[in-house]
């Protein structure tokens, strides 16, 4: 800090800009206000359709969100502003003062012109005494301890200010577009971060086979506390650099790597620092610093590079992608990282055409994984799980090309127009890893096979199709599903179609497959209508089913088999059950309310209206009952009580919240006439429904085993019926009905009809597969 400045500071520029500052924080709190509720609320409840669905709620909200980032950026900027003034004020003041009372010791402070400042004082030879004899209140330490008392208030200035200018730096380079949401209370909170970040990358490169006990707990500990800090995040991650970052990881994790000390007495803890590294690195992913965007595009340089180099080790990849099982990353990022990543996957497997053996665990591989049984040699296994915490990210990498039919080294071969013979096609990222690749095998500690990236292939499709992180439910903010969401449904649904033994033999798949289906309920019972009358709005079916965002345009013989294939396992049961159950309960509670516009409205009468949604819920569950009762009584040999407690837990999970989480999702239509908006909660007729649902399904099966399949059949429409019937009446009672006394017949007309049509689709199944239905 220069002396001049800080003596003869005008502190007038600096007032004004905090009192600016803090006008600005307050409009922008009311505009962040406004911007919620009378903009995101409003488009919330609003009734989008089309591109409308797609972009304009979308776009309304994140724009929404710009105004409580502006207000927290704004807000953290005035407080780092303002406590930067205060505390140079008291310095100024504090130099006052000392100048001052060096001038009552007849001391002289001069600027030097340079930015420094000398203290002088009488050189005289009689300095020191006056003519009587008395010493003088001035001496040689006086000079020296008003120099060190005016170095040291120069110092604390400078420290403020550089500090104030680090925080300030650190937080506009955080986003170039937009505003960051990294929020401080003062100035001092935002510089311990970065100072500690500084340290603990410090210590992270040190050599791992030096790294102390004590260094190990600091450096989780402090990762544990900043992880979610924007700053601290940014900064650690790029003091330490990628190279620095994959030996990190790997030192520490890898048995071989020679710090026994930590692998005895910190082997515990292991996981817990793979997660708080991974939640940092993909907080610092977020950030659009010079620094970071160097950072990420160095870590997918070095992906395919040994991290050795000519001396062997891992490679880059192997060792990242375990670091991504945590934490949302950057969505560019993972999608460069993906795109090289399976580059490299076609370089090592010739296209796909065998396995990858270089990424196959062996007795010299690096153990790179602390988070569950597998090894992480496998970088896609890692990938894949961050991808499920990406959704935009996870669409784009399945619906990305893995490998061209026009490519001459292309292995796969299909027979794609029936005429028995075969030719090269082109593969999608997804068809390749779901239905092509051959997995590198690993068991766990009791031999047991693992299928880790397998179950992280299925979270990670949850992600990409759903548009919500996998195992979360969506909520209003989740858009409808857009053209690229419903093409990967329809693929995924396809796939599982054309050959249901790729979920059969991965039933672990099934809880995530369920909940894709939960969410595509609208797209799944269009199809059940046959489709083409239904998209070309002829029938009036694509009113019963209203639709916001893009039809995944699904083929009625592929939902059977997706549907019956799925319901095989109970958590994949479960899903769509209890989907299918709030889904016609919304649908009634929708198209029985008077309030609906003419426009919206299902172009028939109540009777048509009832029967035709109670006979496709009971096409949906004669499906979903199939399914189960090949489980129960094929080669699957699952319990009835296993069916139980998954739709127990389903419950449990939702917790009582219905709507958008269990089927109706974010693509169901509710008008603001109906009181709710689009994805948002569906009333009280749906929570009694699911209630009822609940109660009438634990253990109704129990007892019906080992009886004739018939008769579990009957068990399970007069289960539906009763649903159907408890959906109508609620919903004609909430609108005030005067048909109450006609409902049962109705709704057992539709549902009877519904499960006749389930039968025909079952032996239609059985006829394309050549299988046999059990009597």
């Amino acid at each position: 800090m220069d002396f001049n400045a800080l003596y003869h500071a005008n502190f007038k520029l600096l007032d004004d800009a905090v009192a600016d500052w803090s006008t600005l924080v307050k409009h922008l709190e009311d505009l962040k206000k406004d911007a919620e509720d009378d903009l995101h609320q409003a488009a919330g409840k609003a009734d989008w359709a089309g591109v409308n669905a797609q972009v304009s709620r979308e776009f309304i909200g994140k724009t929404a969100g710009e105004f409580g980032d502006a207000h927290t950026q704004a807000t953290s900027i005035h407080n780092i502003l303002r406590d930067t003034r205060d505390e140079l004020k008291k310095y100024h003041q504090q130099l006052t003062d000392a100048v001052s009372r060096g001038q009552g010791k007849k001391l002289t402070v001069t600027d030097t012109g340079k930015g420094g400042f000398t203290v002088t004082g009488n050189t005289r030879p009689d300095w020191g005494s006056d003519p009587s004899g008395n010493t003088s209140a001035t001496s040689q330490k006086d000079v020296d301890d008003l120099r060190d008392e005016i170095q040291g208030i120069l110092g604390k200035a400078t420290e403020s200010d550089n500090s104030a200018k680090d925080v300030l730096v650190a937080l506009v380079d955080q986003s170039t577009m937009g505003f960051s949401d990294a929020g401080y209370k003062d100035r001092d909170t935002a510089a311990a971060a970065l100072k500690e970040a500084d340290e603990l990358a410090k210590l992270a490169k040190k050599d791992t086979s030096e790294l102390s006990v004590e260094d190990f707990d600091k450096i989780n500990d402090g990762l544990k506390k900043y992880a979610n800090d924007p700053l601290f995040a940014e900064r650690f991650a790029t003091d330490l650099g990628p190279q620095k970052t994959l030996e990190f990881w790997t030192g520490i994790s890898d048995p071989h790597s020679g710090n026994y000390e930590l692998g005895q007495k910190r082997l515990d803890q292991f996981d817990d620092l793979q997660r708080n590294l991974g939640l940092t690195l993909a907080h610092a992913t977020q950030s659009d610093s010079a620094a970071m965007t160097e950072w990420k595009r160095t870590m997918v340089d070095i992906g395919d590079q040994p991290l050795h180099g000519d001396r062997g080790g891992p490679m880059g990849f192997q060792v990242m992608s375990n670091l991504m099982r945590t934490g949302d990353y950057d969505d560019q990022f993972l999608k460069d990282y993906g795109t090289e990543l399976m580059a490299t996957e076609r370089k090592l497997t010739g296209n796909g055409g065998h396995e990858n053996t270089m990424w196959r665990l062996t007795g010299v591989s690096s153990w790179l994984n602390r988070i569950g049984d597998d090894s992480g040699t496998d970088p896609l296994t890692g990938y894949l799980k961050g991808l499920s915490n990406s959704p935009d990210a996870a669409t784009d990498f399945f619906n990305e090309q893995y490998v061209s039919k026009d490519d001459p080294d292309n292995p796969f071969e299909r027979d794609t127009d029936g005429n028995g013979k075969k030719g090269k096609v082109s593969l999608s990222n997804f068809q390749y890893l779901f239905e092509e690749r051959n997995w590198p095998k690993e068991t766990d500690t009791h031999g047991d096979d693992l299928f880790t990236g397998q179950n992280n292939l299925a979270l990670a499709l949850e992600a990409a199709t759903t548009g919500h992180p996998a195992g979360e439910l969506p909520t209003a903010d989740t858009p409808p599903h857009s053209a690229d969401q419903a093409k990967l449904m329809r693929a995924l649904v396809d796939s599982v179609s054309d050959d249901p033994g790729r979920v059969k033999d991965r039933s672990y798949m099934s809880d995530s497959l369920g909940q894709i289906g939960a969410e595509y309920l609208p797209d799944i019972h269009r199809a059940m209508a046959d489709g083409p009358t239904v998209r070309d709005g002829k029938s009036g079916w694509n009113l019963l089913y209203p639709l916001a965002g893009t039809d995944a345009g699904l083929d009625h013989s592929a939902v059977t088999r997706f549907l019956v294939t799925v319901s095989q396992n109970p958590e994949g049961y479960a899903a769509l059950s209890v989907g299918e159950k709030a889904y016609t309960a919304s649908l009634m509670d929708y198209h029985l309310n008077p309030g609906l516009p003419a426009d919206q409205r299902y172009p028939h009468d109540a009777h048509d209206t009832i029967t035709s949604i109670s006979r496709k819920s009971g096409e949906f569950s004669g499906l979903l009952a199939q399914g189960r009762q090949e489980a129960v009584l094929g080669p699957a040999n699952e319990k009835d009580s296993d069916y139980d407690y998954a739709v127990s837990q389903k419950k449990n999970f939702i917790s009582g919240f219905v709507g958008t989480g269990v089927g109706v999702g974010t693509s169901f239509i509710a008008s603001p006439a109906v009181g709710a908006g689009v994805g948002g909660a569906a009333g009280t007729v749906t929570s009694m429904v699911l209630e009822a649902y609940y109660k009438d399904d634990s253990g109704q099966y129990r007892s019906e085993k080992g009886q004739d399949t018939a008769t579990r059949w009957e068990t399970i429409k007069d289960s539906t019926t009763n649903i159907n019937y408890k959906a109508a009446h609620e919903a004609a009672k909430a609108h005030h009905a005067d048909y109450a006394d006609q409902i049962d017949t109705w709704v057992s007309e539709g549902t009877a009809t519904g499960f006749n049509d389930a039968n025909t689709d079952i032996h239609a199944m059985a006829k394309d597969m050549d299988t046999e239905i059990p009597d």
